[in-house]
């Protein structure tokens, strides 16, 4: 009765502390712009199960991908386990599911099997990220927070890994020192425990009681610890895909309050009407955090820092500035810094700080080629292209600011009709001396 009181008091804390988090970060979208109308869903679920769950873009790296699918799919069935778990804790009982049967073994089989395969794989993750220099982990925005934050969160994966291993070898161990009925198969415990030849029944019940609270309680933290780190994309890189732009990578968008203004002015009946039925646009492109699309922010919130958009980038390989992991980590951050002040005093709240320039330079942002290779690359379908284009479509629209050759481009087709500098009225000069056969 006590560890049921004890566990639902952990449970409802953790419940506690992570909504509040939820309402904090649900606070941060409403403060961003409307992005493109969901629809589609058949095929929006077929890009979920393709790209999230059968982890196909990973695997262009085919080692490493190989290992990181087992920790992804590893999560997925563990996760089975843990419901089993809160239903325990909070009931009293033990191995609630079993009334399952052949499901409930496929269930315990495959959470301990995968155990193994997880330990090994963050093994193999933590030996690269402290022996191993990886040029894709490294950059001017790779500070020494996030090497840390790594480390710490695969700390943790690699506790819950062993302390449900630990759980499952007691667990065997005191079933067959009490022979009673076992209930689930497991494989790897059921090997371990078979090493084991001394101890008795009081050690091993320890051993899983002790285990099986390590093992619960570390989740619970490990949830909340989450949304706080890099690793948040485990509970964002879902839906991050199935939200993903359907569009062909190349396409940009037009702006919304330019077409309409456009249309406006080339119907007769509303063609010198100062200010269109929807109102005046606030600001073209993006400036700051709060001008983004709530699909940019969830990008943001979803990027794994893996550095694979940032490897493929051919500004970055050439020695610019530009990477597009960076941008992402620079959106984040400049909403964790400005959104909840914004919040706090209204969307009118200025800090003299913005997105462009405080945290992106504009070199940054016009050594972009737009050649999608970053968004084709990402593993969780995030769009990097669409945020820097709309971040120098306020440099051009609002303060004029251009690289010397596209001003020059931008005048030749204000004055010319076309980006050369050459009058209409001599565009077929070159063709003067040429002789054409008319038959």
């Amino acid at each position: 009765m006590i560890g049921q009181i004890i566990f639902i008091v952990s449970l409802v804390l953790t419940f506690g502390v992570f909504l509040y988090t939820v309402k904090r970060i649900a606070g941060f979208f409403r403060l961003t712009k409307p992005a493109f109308p969901v629809r589609d869903f058949g095929r929006r679920f077929k890009v979920m199960l393709s790209v999230a769950f059968g982890q196909t873009k990973i695997f262009r790296k085919p080692v490493i991908g190989f290992f990181h699918a087992l920790v992804f799919w590893g999560f997925c069935v563990i996760l089975l386990g843990s419901i089993e778990m809160v239903i325990d804790g909070v009931s009293g009982a033990d191995k609630s599911l079993k009334f399952l049967g052949p499901v409930h073994d496929v269930i315990m089989a495959s959470g301990d099997i995968f155990a193994l395969l997880v330990l090994i794989s963050v093994i193999i993750f933590l030996v690269r990220r402290l022996f191993v220099k990886v040029r894709r982990f490294e950059g001017i925005e790779m500070k020494h927070k996030s090497h840390i934050d790594a480390i710490i969160s695969l700390s943790l994966i690699l506790f819950l890994m062993v302390s449900l291993m630990a759980m499952n070898t007691g667990y065997v161990k005191m079933i067959d020192l009490s022979g009673g009925e076992m209930h689930g198969i497991y494989p790897v415990g059921s090997f371990l425990a078979g090493l084991l030849k001394s101890g008795t029944y009081e050690s091993y019940k320890t051993l899983y009681n002790a285990s099986w609270w390590a093992h619960i309680l570390t989740i619970f933290v490990f949830a909340n610890y989450l949304p706080y780190s890099k690793h948040f994309h485990v509970f964002m890189s879902i839906p991050n895909v199935f939200l993903s732009r359907l569009y062909p990578l190349g396409k940009l968008e037009n702006m919304e309050s330019v077409t309409r203004e456009v249309k406006m002015m080339m119907n007769p009946e509303t063609a010198y009407s100062t200010v269109s039925q929807e109102g005046v646009p606030s600001r073209f492109g993006v400036k700051d955090a709060e001008d983004v699309t709530w699909k940019n922010y969830l990008d943001s919130l979803a990027c794994t820092e893996c550095g694979r958009c940032t490897s493929v980038c051919p500004a970055n390989i050439t020695g610019k500035k530009l990477s597009p992991r960076k941008i992402m980590m620079n959106l984040r951050a400049r909403m964790k810094e400005k959104g909840p002040a914004m919040l706090k005093h209204g969307p009118d709240y200025n800090d003299n700080r913005s997105l462009v320039r405080d945290y992106i330079t504009e070199e940054e942002l016009w050594a972009c080629t737009t050649c999608n290779a970053c968004a084709k690359e990402c593993p969780i379908n995030i769009n990097h292209p669409s945020l820097i284009v709309d971040m120098r479509r306020y440099l051009v629209m609002e303060e004029g600011s251009a690289p010397g050759q596209l001003k020059a481009m931008f005048s030749n087709i204000e004055n010319n009709g076309a980006p050369w500098q050459y009058s209409p009225d001599d565009r077929l000069l070159w063709a003067d001396d040429l002789e054409i056969n008319v038959n």
